[in-house]
């Protein structure tokens, strides 16, 4: 996810303050991984900088000057188009757990072992999100389902996989 893309998609609702603007992100993205506040102020002066926000009037409180933020035009076009370009579902055919499987075999280890012990970590994990979904609201649900839909997939992946090792073991062996 790119985090000053999604930052300028919640400045796109209404101007915000940096301090309010990271909590914000923090409650629809950042559940298990928040922002740092150093981050969402370096992004903030990179977009000021490249002319996608402004900073409005600072504001003086009983603190540092606050600093409110705008979007530009520039700014809500980029958003738009960043919105309406659809995302690649993979860009490259490799993963680390295709190359693990490989590197097992051509260094004859047990690569059924380190399929099994994949699968029992997707399988905990595909736990944990069920767990979690459980009375959780609708955005939470649906992330923890999208989730879950990917691990079902290398899930079948896995087992596909495991059932074609001697195959793959005899093709990769072959000079």
């Amino acid at each position: 996810m790119d985090n000053s893309l999604t930052l300028l998609g919640l400045l796109s609702v209404e101007p915000s303050y940096g301090y309010d603007l990271k909590h914000t992100y923090d409650r629809f993205f950042g559940v298990r991984k928040p922002l740092a506040f150093g981050q969402v102020y370096a992004t903030l002066a990179r977009m000021t900088r490249d002319g996608q926000i402004l900073a409005l009037a600072d504001e003086a409180g009983g603190g540092p000057d606050r600093k409110k933020y705008e979007v530009t035009e520039l700014g809500r076009n980029r958003v738009s188009q960043w919105m309406f370009t659809p995302d690649i579902p993979s860009e490259t055919l490799q993963s680390n757990l295709f190359a693990k499987t490989i590197i097992a075999l051509l260094v004859n280890d047990n690569a059924d072992r380190l399929l099994d012990v994949q699968r029992t970590e997707h399988l905990a994990r595909m736990r944990e999100l069920t767990r979690e979904k459980q009375g959780a609201d609708l955005m939470r649900v649906l992330l923890c389902d999208h989730a879950l839909f990917h691990i079902e997939a290398d899930l079948r992946w896995i087992d596909l996989t495991g059932a074609r090792l001697t195959q793959l073991r005899n093709e990769i062996r072959q000079p």
